[in-house]
C-alpha cells in the first residue's frame, strides 16, 4: 500500500461517501478520530453545500479524511424513454400527492465548482465516482497535496484509470451497495459485474496501483480477506450506514435487517444507472421499465422519494444497500472502527497461522 496512504489512518478502514445525506460530517468525523478514513459525499451538493460540511468536520477532527465527487455524464439519454418513464410513474405522483421532478436539471453536478473549491482549499483525500478526471485535473490535486482515488468496476476501467495518473485505484465488486461506480453507463452489461475477490486478483493483474478494496464487506475478517488478496484498505458503506452517526433515514437503517427485505438487486428504477438497493415495492414494479438515463431519472423521482421517507413509506424509498445487509450492526461509528479492527486482527493471526485455523 502507498504509504502517502497508509500514513494518513491507522487501521485500513475506509468509510465510503454515501450520497443522499448519509455521509455527514459527524459521520466522517466519527470514523477519522477512530482511526478510520471518514469521507464526505459531494454528490447532489452544491459547492457551497460541500465547502461548509467541510468546514464542519474541520471543526469535529484534526484527523485526514476524503471528499468524493461525481464525475459530469455525458448526454446520451433517449428524452422519448425519458418521457415513457415519467408516464408510467404518474401513478406514484398522484399517490404522494407531489409533481415530478424536472429530468432535465442539470448534469455535472457542480463538477467545476467543486473542483475549484478543493483546489483552493486542499482536502487530504478526494475519489471520483462515475468515470475518471482528466490528468491535468488529477495532476493540480497532486499538487495541491491532495491523495487521489477514482472508482473502477473492470481490470479495463481500472488501467484507465492507472493511465490518467490517479495514486489509487477504489475496485467496486457488484456485491455493492449504492451506485455502481462503471465509468460508462452501457445496458448490455447490466447483468455482467464481476463479485469482488475476482476482481482484485484481476486488477492487481493488470494495474500497479495501490487497490482499496469496495463490495458488501461487513467484518473485519473480510476485510483480512481483501489484504489477502492484495488490496490495501477496504472501503464499507452499508456497515457505515446503520451507525448511530450515520445521516440515513431511520426507515433505511430499519430495512437494513427487517425480515421483510430479504434481498438486493441492482436496479436503475430510482436514478437511472444501476444501483443495488433493497429489494421493494417500487423497485418490483418500476425496475424492469427504467431507461439507462442518469441523472434524469434520478430528478424525475426525487420528489417521490423524499414524499415517501415524509410519509414514513418503506416501500417507496431508495433503500441502498449491498449484499450484506443483514449484518449490519447498530453501533456507534468509532465504536464499529475498534470492533472491525479487532476483527481483522483475530482474522490476520488465524491467517498467519499463529492462531491456527479450525
Amino acid at each position: 500500500m502507498s504509504s502517502a496512504l497508509t500514513d494518513l489512518f491507522p487501521h485500513p478502514i475506509v468509510q465510503a461517501p454515501m450520497a443522499g445525506g448519509v455521509s455527514v460530517p459527524q459521520l466522517a468525523a466519527a470514523v477519522a478520530e477512530a482511526g478510520g478514513l471518514g469521507f464526505l459525499a459531494a454528490g447532489y451538493k452544491t459547492a457551497d453545500g460541500m465547502y461548509q460540511e467541510i468546514k464542519q468536520l474541520r471543526g469535529l477532527t484534526g484527523r485526514p479524511f476524503g471528499v468524493n465527487l461525481f464525475m459530469p455524464q455525458p448526454e446520451y439519454a433517449d428524452a422519448a424513454a425519458v418521457d415513457v418513464y415519467a408516464h408510467q410513474l404518474a401513478g406514484e405522483a398522484a399517490w404522494y400527492e407531489t409533481e415530478l421532478g424536472d429530468p432535465d436539471s442539470g448534469r455535472d453536478d457542480g463538477y467545476d465548482a467543486k473542483l475549484a473549491v478543493l483546489l483552493d482549499n486542499p482536502v487530504p483525500v478526494v475519489s471520483f465516482h462515475f468515470g475518471v478526471p482528466t490528468g491535468d485535473v488529477l495532476e493540480s490535486l497532486r499538487r495541491a497535496g491532495t491523495f487521489t482515488l477514482v472508482t473502477a468496476t473492470t481490470p479495463d476501467e481500472a488501467l484507465a484509470v492507472q493511465r490518467a495518473g490517479a495514486d489509487a485505484v477504489i475496485v467496486q465488486g457488484v456485491e455493492a451497495g449504492g451506485h455502481q461506480g462503471t465509468h460508462r453507463d452501457n445496458p448490455e452489461t447490466d447483468r455482467s459485474g464481476i463479485g469482488l475477490l475476482s476482481l482484485i486478483a484481476q486488477v492487481r493483474e493488470t494495474v500497479n496501483l495501490p487497490i482499496v478494496a469496495a463490495g458488501g464487506i461487513m467484518r473485519g475478517s473480510q476485510i483480512a480477506a481483501v489484504l489477502a488478496a492484495g488490496a490495501s484498505a477496504a472501503q464499507l458503506g452499508t456497515a457505515f450506514l446503520a451507525t448511530q452517526e450515520s445521516g440515513a433515514n431511520a426507515l433505511h437503517k430499519q430495512a437494513l435487517t427487517n425480515p421483510l427485505f430479504v434481498r438486493t438487486e441492482l436496479t436503475r428504477a430510482f436514478s437511472g444507472r444501476p444501483a443495488r438497493g433493497l429489494v421493494n415495492r417500487f423497485m418490483r414494479e418500476h425496475g424492469p421499465y427504467a431507461p439507462a438515463a442518469y441523472p434524469e431519472v434520478h430528478h424525475l423521482t426525487s420528489p417521490l422519494r423524499k414524499k415517501a421517507a415524509a410519509a414514513g413509506d418503506a416501500q417507496g424509498m431508495a433503500l441502498w444497500a449491498g449484499q450484506g445487509h443483514r449484518m449490519a450492526r447498530e453501533l456507534p461509528a468509532g465504536q464499529l472502527v475498534e470492533v472491525l479492527a479487532a476483527e481483522l486482527d483475530a482474522a490476520s493471526t488465524a491467517l498467519s497461522g499463529k492462531g491456527g485455523l479450525r
